[in-house]
Parts: structure tokens; C-alpha cells; sequence
């Protein structure tokens, strides 16, 4: 993997994965992203495409809530849709499965400061990408 920083899209693979999005028709573009989730997740084995689900999962994440605009000096260039609800839960589910591969990307990773700040990155998606607590109260309990 040639790699040159530590962001989401900072990796040959990753900015493949952003043209191939720029490439594919505007309705595509989802089925895209919730695919290589998908696989991320119900991988057994090494994780192929996880460096594509982390780019998958930024996207994902900069239409949340406090999510960070992905960098388009090597992300998509083209807009992305608004993406439905539940790519999120897969997005949040893929960077778990990443982060607990021990002998995945995080091995991947020289410098201990880069997979530091690698790591922290994806800490920081998984927290945009968790769920918002509910506003309403589940129970009405009175003692």
C-alpha cells in the first residue's frame, strides 16, 4: 500500500476507492460504499478493502452530526448523496472490525506515531458514527 499520511484518504487504495465513486453513476454511489462495509465486516481472514471501508466510513461520517469534510485533494470529487441512516451502524461496525484486527492495517504501520494518529482518526469516526442518545425518555418510571 503506497501510503503518504495518515487521513482516510491518504493511501493508493483509498483515492482508487474515491474515483471509482467519481467514476460511478450519481445513484451507484451508495451501493459503493454500503458494499465495501459490508464486506469489511463479514470478512474472515485478512481485511482487503480496508483501507477502501475507512474512506467508505469517513464519508459516511462527514454527513453526520459533527462529522469533518472529507479532504478532496484525494477523496471523491463528485458529491456524494445523503446517505440513509443505516450506514452508519455499518460504518461504525467495519471501523470495529478494523481497529480489533491485530495483523491488519494497524500492523501496516512503521512509525508508532503515525498509527497513533491513525488510530486516532479512526476513534474519532467511530464517535461521530456512534448513534445520537434518544431525546425522548424509553420509560416513564415513577417510584
Amino acid at each position: 500500500m503506497g501510503t503518504w499520511d495518515t487521513g482516510p484518504f491518504d493511501n493508493d487504495t483509498a483515492a482508487d476507492f474515491a474515483n471509482a465513486l467519481d467514476d460511478a453513476e450519481p445513484e451507484a454511489r451508495e451501493a459503493l460504499i454500503r458494499g465495501v462495509l459490508v464486506r469489511t465486516i463479514d470478512a474472515t481472514g485478512y481485511l482487503t478493502e480496508a483501507e477502501e471501508a475507512v474512506a467508505a466510513a469517513a464519508l459516511v461520517a462527514a454527513q453526520c452530526p459533527g462529522g469533518e469534510p472529507v479532504d478532496m485533494s484525494y477523496g471523491p470529487e463528485k458529491p456524494m448523496p445523503v446517505f440513509p441512516s443505516d450506514l452508519r451502524v455499518l460504518a461504525d461496525q467495519a471501523l470495529t472490525r478494523i481497529v480489533d484486527d491485530e495483523d491488519g492495517p494497524a500492523s501496516n504501520w512503521v512509525d508508532p506515531e503515525d498509527w497513533k494518529q491513525w488510530r486516532a482518526i479512526l476513534t474519532r469516526l467511530r464517535a461521530v458514527l456512534a448513534p445520537p442518545p434518544p431525546s425522548f425518555a424509553l420509560f416513564d418510571v415513577q417510584p
